[in-house]
Parts: structure tokens; sequence; C-alpha cells
């Protein structure tokens, strides 16, 4: 855990550049989606949308464009890597609450994505030790996939608060699955995300996170996610848009 430790306080070179430490990737060499967009929605005040343009770079400090009607841009030199914009605050409706122990039953069952280029994502590979061990698979008897969660102490600052770019991170991935739940997994990649944390998240505490399926249109899926307590209350919620790689002449 201590690469992780050392390398978190690179987050922020200065207060226009943003880097993403390669402790936080998702495909192996390019920055988890929900981590960065959780990155990037800070840059913005208030609730924020945020749009991933290009595989986020590592270790790569990116520059911060803000522009005056409060949008905000992130460039790697000439090339755009994510877009951000003030929204009203996120209104989802959320399906009955997974229980503890349907969580963990269900990710007993997790068998991952199935590519190799995200078997190590820092979030939910299967592959990697130090992982947050996010494993969303389905529920059996509901339309749902679920997992616990209990974010490391690495996640947290000085109070104890999981930091809301990790919180964006755990809720972000499970919407890959959600999207596909049942059906054969595409090989998708967050395109937009857009969270709503309501209460602060304790390093060390265990949670539920539950996903499911929105929409689908041709290769954009549409799921949402959720993090509750033990008692089924929701702390965080996301909707995302997740969109399908072409395959070789498709």
């Amino acid at each position: 855990m201590s690469t992780i430790t050392e390398t978190y306080e690179m987050t922020f070179a200065t207060a226009e550049t943003i880097v993403v430490p390669s402790s936080f990737n998702g495909p192996r060499e390019s920055g988890n989606g929900g981590y960065s967009a959780g990155l990037v929605a800070a840059l913005v005040d208030g609730p924020a949308e945020v749009r991933l343009r290009s595989p986020v770079p590592l270790e790569t400090p990116l520059e911060v464009e803000r522009r005056f009607d409060g949008h905000v841009l992130v460039n790697n030199g000439n090339a755009l890597i994510a877009t951000a914009r003030p929204v009203p605050e996120l209104e989802l409706a959320t399906l009955p609450p997974v229980s503890l122990e349907q969580a963990r039953a269900a990710a007993a069952r997790y068998e991952g994505s199935g590519y190799d280029l995200l078997s190590r994502c820092y979030v939910c590979g299967p592959d990697r030790v130090d992982t947050f061990g996010v494993h969303a698979a389905p529920v059996e008897g509901r339309a749902v996939v679920a997992t616990p969660w209990t974010p490391p102490a690495w996640t947290a600052d000085r109070t104890g608060e999981v930091r809301e770019e990790h919180v964006w991170a755990a809720l972000d991935c499970p919407t890959y699955f959600g999207a596909y739940l049942a059906e054969e997994k595409g090989m998708a990649m967050l395109a937009q995300m857009q969270a709503r944390i309501d209460a602060p998240l304790q390093a060390g505490t265990e949670y539920v996170i539950m996903a499911w399926p929105l929409e689908t249109d041709g290769r954009k899926r549409y799921a949402a996610s959720a993090v509750l307590n033990q008692a089924g209350e929701v702390l965080a919620l996301a909707k995302a848009l997740l969109i399908e790689l072409r395959t070789p002449g498709g």
C-alpha cells in the first residue's frame, strides 16, 4: 500500500494541472474512468457531468482550462482528454436495496470482465492484490449486480473520509457489469458520468454497491449504481454512459 500512499500526493501537481498516478489505472495503461472523472468533477463548482474524450494518460500533468460559463477542459498538449460542465444535482430512481449477505453471495461468483486489458484495474481487477475488491456480479433473483466494499485506509483523507474520486471509481466499475448483467460482456469504456455523494464514506467500513442497466442504444449502454450502508440507505449515486468499442470490421 505504500506505493499508492506515496503516489497519491502527486494527484494535484499545480492548481491548474492534475495527474492520475499509475496506481489508479483502469485499463492497464490509462486511468480508471471513474477516478479520472471524479478528479475532473472536483474542478467544477457544484454538481458536474464529466465526459471522457480520450484515454487518460498516467503520470502525466494534464492542463486544466477553465471557461467563463463554468465548463472545464482537461488537455494533454493538443489532445482533449476530458470535459466537465455544471449540471443540476443528479435525480435518479433507485431499486430496492441489496443486503450485505446478498452482495457477498453475488461477489463470490465474480468472474471479472474476461478482458486482459481490464484485469488489473485498481477497483475491480481480479489479477491485482491491492484492489478495492469491487467484484460486482448478478444477485440471484434480481436484475441487479452487487458487491460488498470496504474502502482501504489509503483512500481516505486525514479525517478518515474516503476521497470523492475514489467513491466515483467505486461507482464506475459496477456500472459495466450492470450494463451487461446476464449478457455476454463487450469491451466497453466509460464515456460519461455524473455522481452524487449524499454522505461521507469512512475507510474501514463495509458498504454495499449495487448497479443496474438503464438503457441500450446501439453501442451505447447506460447504467446506474449506488453505494448503500448496511441499513440499505443510499449514500452515493451515479449514472454512467459506456460505449462499446468497435470490433475489427464492425
